[in-house]
């Protein structure tokens, strides 16, 4: 149960670097893929980007969002394992 949800969590940051990787590439976002990472992935960026402002234009929120995804996923195994699951 543990190594399926480190799985999860690792791809919703490899998500999260797609979908910032593909700021490069005008138009990107308006593919089919770029259109699904946004659903999936802006909610969550959207939380930091309203505290974290973009400093000379470049945007470190999701630098955070991916740091908080580590810390959550630690937590929680943390807590998993102090329940017993795994």
């Amino acid at each position: 149960m543990l190594s399926l949800i480190s799985r999860l969590f690792q791809l919703y940051q490899l998500a999260i670097l797609i979908y910032i990787l593909m700021s490069w590439f005008p138009g990107a976002y308006n593919t089919g893929v770029g259109r699904f990472l946004g659903r999936i992935c802006e909610p969550f960026l959207s939380v930091f980007r309203r505290f974290i402002p973009a400093i000379a234009g470049l945007d470190f929120s999701p630098i955070i969002a991916v740091l908080v995804l580590q810390f959550a996923e630690t937590g929680l195994f943390y807590l998993l394992q102090m329940i017993g699951v795994g």
